[in-house]
């Protein structure tokens, strides 16, 4: 039987975001719902949930020490990490030491905090269709990996990174140095090592949310949301739909990797697997043991969007991932570099048919940071696209 505090008292479910931004924002509203006691960490004031969450702190999360201080503090029931920038060793030790629950699990956070770590357990040990592939920790051993084994034309990426910085993609050898450094400049730490990918040519790529959740038995079962199609500009997400169409065959072997590389993580929690599919073939690109960006959509397609389904399964609630209506999400950027800029149009942006904006509140705006998103239901994904893409494009932002 799940129970659940009062919220600032001696009763209190405590839940610690190690990162909060939009997706914290919403996990952290989706908490309180519940009866949640929410504790919002960020490397900046004022982040998005910060601004809902009961109390928030301002540490660096790849300072270990520090997060076990602030852990120790707070003594939360449940760490929930919502970025890959947090020192994971202290997760493992914080969880062998029975300090808290580290969500989905201390090794899944580790393991996916790069892309090394997941990529060998997908397809090393589990044995799962990826791209061919080579890790470089300099700029020759990146030339040697291509030269060698990956040829041209080419993915790279920093193995820390998210929201595709540091990404390219590199054609010819002339391209490779500026590739390297882009790579460097998008990594989320210094030195990092860089994965170096075969280009595959699929014709889509989605995003299957699957969910680990205690079934009626109370036993963990995996339930999977339709599948997600999404477009990247300079491997950032700038559109999502669901449900995308893809064939039986295809999304069977979908479910199937999705269920074994979740499986092989263990925890509870939603999981953003990012999928390449051309025709009834499969590739396992990612995985991201929590909510995913694309995956905003389903605040508009779902009875329990993403961020429901990932508090529900942490609590050890009953889940459900059924789609209420075809809908689409389009980022809003900032546009200007400046603090506390302003967004006009609001009013035109809702005048759109079945739509809905969600402004995360970020204290400062760059030109490409995502700052807001468009979303819009419909009958068809078509349209729904249309209509999310015309709610975005009326959203304007200026500098105070």
């Amino acid at each position: 039987m799940v129970t659940i505090g009062t919220p600032l008292s001696r009763s209190a479910t405590r839940i610690m975001l190690l990162g909060s931004g939009e997706l914290g924002k919403e996990i952290a509203i989706a908490a309180q719902r519940l009866g949640v006691e929410v504790i919002a960490v960020d490397r900046y004031p004022d982040a998005p949930a910060h601004q809902v969450a009961h109390r928030a702190h301002v540490i660096d999360m790849t300072d270990g020490a520090a997060v076990r201080r602030l852990v120790e503090q707070e003594q939360p029931r449940l760490i929930v990490p919502e970025i890959e920038a947090i020192a994971t060793s202290a997760l493992l030790e914080i969880e062998a030491a029975g300090l808290a629950e580290v969500i989905p699990t201390a090794r899944a956070a580790h393991l996916t905090m790069n892309r090394e770590g997941i990529r060998r357990l997908a397809a090393e040990e589990l044995g799962l269709q990826t791209s061919r592939y080579a890790f470089a920790s300099s700029l020759q051993e990146l030339q040697a990996a291509v030269d060698k084994s990956i040829g041209y034309p080419c993915v790279i990426k920093p193995v820390m990174s998210s929201s595709g910085k540091g990404q390219s993609r590199v054609d010819d050898a002339g391209q490779l140095s500026a590739a390297w450094d882009h790579a460097a400049s998008g990594a989320r730490v210094r030195n990092t090592r860089v994965i170096v990918e075969a280009l595959i040519e699929f014709e889509y790529e989605i995003t299957l949310l699957t969910v680990r959740a205690l079934n009626g038995d109370s036993r963990i079962e995996t339930y999977f949301c339709d599948p997600i199609g999404h477009l990247q500009v300079r491997g950032d997400y700038v559109e999502s739909w669901q449900p995308h169409p893809m064939s039986e065959r295809a999304l069977a072997k979908s479910q199937n990797i999705a269920e074994r590389v979740t499986g092989a993580l263990g925890g509870r929690g939603i999981f953003g697997v990012e999928l390449f599919v051309k025709g009834d073939e499969v590739w396992f690109s990612e995985v991201s043991p929590r909510p995913h960006d694309t995956g905003m959509v389903t605040l508009i397609t779902q009875a329990q969007n993403e961020f429901a389904l990932h508090v529900r399964a942490i609590l050890g609630l009953p889940v459900g991932t059924r789609m209420r209506r075809a809908g689409a999400s389009a980022v809003i950027y900032g546009g200007v570099s400046a603090e506390g800029i302003v967004f006009e149009g609001v009013d035109e942006a809702l005048r759109v048919p079945e739509s809905n904006l969600r402004l995360f509140g970020k204290p400062v705006s760059y030109e490409h940071r995502r700052m807001g998103v468009a979303l819009a239901a419909a009958d068809n994904i078509d349209m729904a696209r249309r209509r999310a893409k015309e709610c975005a494009s009326k959203v304007r932002t200026r500098a105070l």
